[in-house]
């Protein structure tokens, strides 16, 4: 399904991944210990700037700061915007 949203010059959508609901050794977390999730999945990319062309694609899983992007609500799913220069790395 695509997303009806084309983000401008630098700008990425990202969907983040689900936090995490229990630890290694099987004890669940509450959801007022649940951390920011990290990690998503590129949903939509911006055509980059005159001298910069963009490096992540649709479809990447990358990282990204904790307090990165700002967040949007779209089509009954939560996602994230923001700058290319807020991802850390492509997994």
């Amino acid at each position: 399904m695509a997303l009806k949203i084309q983000p401008l010059s630098d700008r990425v959508v990202v969907e983040p991944q689900a936090a995490e609901t229990k630890t290694a050794s099987g004890l669940y977390i509450p959801d007022s210990a649940k951390e920011k999730p990290q990690q998503g999945k590129v949903v939509a990319v911006g055509k980059g700037k005159k001298d910069h062309d963009m490096t992540v694609k649709v479809g990447d899983t990358v990282l990204y700061g904790k307090y990165a992007g700002s967040e949007l609500k779209l089509e009954g799913s939560d996602y994230l915007i923001m700058r290319e220069d807020d991802i850390l790395a492509i997994i």
